[in-house]
C-alpha cells in the first residue's frame, strides 16, 4: 500500500491570465485596426480560458503504489494507480527507485484513473526502501495546477535471480526411493546390475528372453535384467547473514553500502540462489539455514515452488543485532552436501564446516566477499585490512588441506560513477580467472575422479 500525503488544493497557472489577456488583446487590436480576422484570432484563446477555469476539477488527484507479485527477481517491481476527478487531464510523474534512479512521464488520466507499472534493475536483493513518486496533476487545456505531491509504497523484497551453473558438487550418498541418480543399491532404474535366475519379488517385464534362451534352453528357468534404483541428492544451503559489507571499506561497521553495488549478502544470496536452482532443475532436493538467525530452517524439498520458497528465505536473511557464534554446526540430514556461503572474516563459518566435513559430509564452502576498494580508507584502516586478509587467506588455506572446496563467487560490478580512484582488493587467496561456475565445475570433476579413483582401489583388493 501507499503512503499518501496531504492533498492539495487545485490553483490557477499562468495559462489562464496568459490565454484571457492574449484574447482580449487581440480582440482590442482588431477592432481598432477594423480587422476581423485579427479580432476572430483571439476567440479561441478566450474560449480556452474560459472553459478550463469552468470545468475546475473539485477534488485531488491521488496516487497509490502496490507491490507487484509478478515482477521477476533482481527487479524492483511496483504498481501506480493514479486517481482523478473530473477535469483533471493530464499527470507528471517522476519516480525515484531506492538506488536514486529517477524516470520522468507525463501521463493522460483516460477516464479519471490510470495504472502503471514500473520496474528497475536492481544490483542489491533482500528488503530495500519502497519507491518514491512525485506527481504534478493539470486541468483542462492547463488552466488548473494541483501539486506537487508525493507518495510512498511500502518496503520492497527483491527475490536474487539465479545464475546458470554447470555441474555442482554432490554426495555420493544419495537417498529417496527415486530420483534423477543411480544408486548403488538393487531396484527400478535404467543402469544394468546384472542378470539372474528369476526369483521372488521379480516382476515379469524384467525377463530377458535372449540370456534365457542362452543360458537355459530347455527354458525351465527364466532370467531376469536387474538394475540399480534411482535416489535423490539433498543439498543443505548454509548463508552467513552475520556479515553485509560492500566493496567500500570506509563503509564497513559505519555507514550505509552503496546503492548500485551488490554487498557481500546480495552476493550470498545470489550464490545460493543460483545454486538452488541448479539443484533442483536436476531433480535433487534443496534445504535452507541461516548461521544468523536462530529460527527453524526451510526443509528440504524439490520442484518450482519450493525454489521460490528458497529464493523468499534467501531475500529475508540479512543481519540481527549482534553477531552470535555457534557453538555446534546445525544438523543436516545424513549424506548431503552443504554450501556454506559466507565472508570468512571471522572462524565461525570455518569452523562450523570443519564439523560438517570431518562428519562425512560433502562440504564446498562459497566465499561471497566482494572485491575491496582502498579508496578514501586511512592509513589504520588500510592497516586493519591487511591484518584482515592475511587472516582470510589462512582460513581458505586451513580449508584447503582440510579437503573442502573454497570457490570465490565473484560479482559483476557496474562502473563508479563518483569519480572515486583507488587501489582495489590486492590479496589473491583464489584463483580469480576462473569464474563461479568454471570453479564448481571443475570441483565437481575433481571429486568424481578420486571417487572412481577410490572405488577401483577398493575393487582391487
Amino acid at each position: 500500500m501507499s503512503t499518501p500525503a496531504p492533498p492539495t488544493p487545485w490553483g490557477t497557472t499562468t495559462a489562464l491570465a496568459a490565454g484571457a489577456a492574449t484574447g482580449v488583446l487581440l480582440l482590442a487590436v482588431g477592432l481598432v485596426l477594423g480587422r476581423a480576422d485579427v479580432a476572430l484570432l483571439g476567440v479561441p484563446a478566450l474560449i480556452s480560458a474560459t472553459w478550463g477555469w469552468t470545468h475546475r476539477p473539485e477534488a485531488p488527484v491521488t496516487a497509490e503504489v502496490h507491490d507487484d507479485p509478478d515482477a521477476p527477481p533482481g527487479t524492483l517491481g511496483a504498481r501506480l494507480h493514479l486517481h482523478g476527478p473530473a477535469g483533471a487531464q493530464t499527470v507528471r510523474v517522476r519516480v525515484v527507485a531506492p538506488g536514486g534512479e529517477t524516470a520522468e512521464r507525463v501521463l493522460h488520466l483516460t477516464g479519471g484513473a490510470r495504472d502503471v507499472g514500473v520496474r528497475a534493475r536492481s544490483a542489491r536483493t533482500g528488503a530495500l526502501p519502497a519507491f518514491r513518486v512525485d506527481l504534478l496533476a493539470y486541468g483542462v487545456e492547463g488552466v488548473q495546477e494541483h501539486g506537487p505531491v508525493t507518495t510512498t509504497g511500502a518496503p520492497l523484497l527483491v527475490l536474487p535471480r539465479p545464475a546458470a551453473l554447470r555441474d555442482l558438487p554432490s554426495s555420493p550418498r544419495l537417498r529417496g526411493l527415486a530420483g534423477p541418480r543411480t544408486s548403488r543399491r538393487p531396484g527400478d532404474g535404467s543402469e544394468l546390475r546384472d542378470v539372474a535366475a528369476f526369483g521372488p519379488g521379480d516382476s515379469a517385464r524384467r525377463v530377458d528372453w535372449r540370456a534365457t534362451a542362452r543360458r537355459s534352453p530347455d527354458l525351465d528357468t527364466l532370467y531376469v535384467r536387474r538394475t540399480y534404483g534411482t535416489a535423490e541428492a539433498t543439498v543443505v544451503l548454509v548463508v552467513d547473514s552475520r556479515d553485509d559489507v560492500g566493496s567500500d571499506l570506509t563503509t564497513w561497521g559505519a555507514g550505509a553500502p552503496r546503492h548500485d553495488e551488490p554487498t557481500s549478502l546480495d552476493l550470498a544470496r545470489h550464490a545460493a540462489a543460483s545454486v538452488a536452482q541448479t539443484v533442483l532443475d536436476a531433480g535433487d532436493r534443496v534445504a535452507l539455514d541461516d548461521l544468523g538467525r536462530l529460527h527453524r530452517p526451510v526443509r528440504p524439498g524439490g520442484g518450482r515452488r519450493h525454489l521460490r520458497r528458497v529464493l523468499h528465505g534467501l531475500a529475508l536473511a540479512r543481519p540481527v543485532g549482534e553477531p552470535s557464534a555457534r557453538l555446534r554446526a546445525p544438523q543436516v540430514p545424513a549424506g548431503s552436501a552443504v554450501y556454506v556461503f559466507s565472508t570468512l572474516l571471522d572462524d565461525g563459518a570455518p569452523r562450523l564446516a570443519r564439523q560438517w566435513h570431518d562428519a562425512g559430509h560433502v562440504v564446498v564452502v562459497v566465499d561471497t566477499l566482494p572485491p575491496v576498494s582502498l579508496a578514501d580508507a586511512e592509513p589504520r584502516v588500510t592497516v586493519a585490512w591487511r591484518i584482515a586478509r592475511r587472516e582470510r587467506e589462512d582460513r581458505v588455506a586451513t580449508l584447503r588441506r582440510a579437503g573442502v572446496d573454497v570457490v570465490r563467487w565473484t560479482p559483476h560490478l557496474p562502473g563508479r560513477h563518483d569519480g572515486r580512484v583507488g587501489p582495489t582488493e590486492p590479496d589473491r587467496p583464489h584463483d580469480d580467472t576462473l569464474g563461479p561456475a568454471t570453479a564448481l565445475h571443475l570441483a565437481a570433476r575433481r571429486r568424481s575422479r578420486d571417487r572412481r579413483t577410490t572405488t577401483t582401489a577398493r575393487n582391487a583388493r
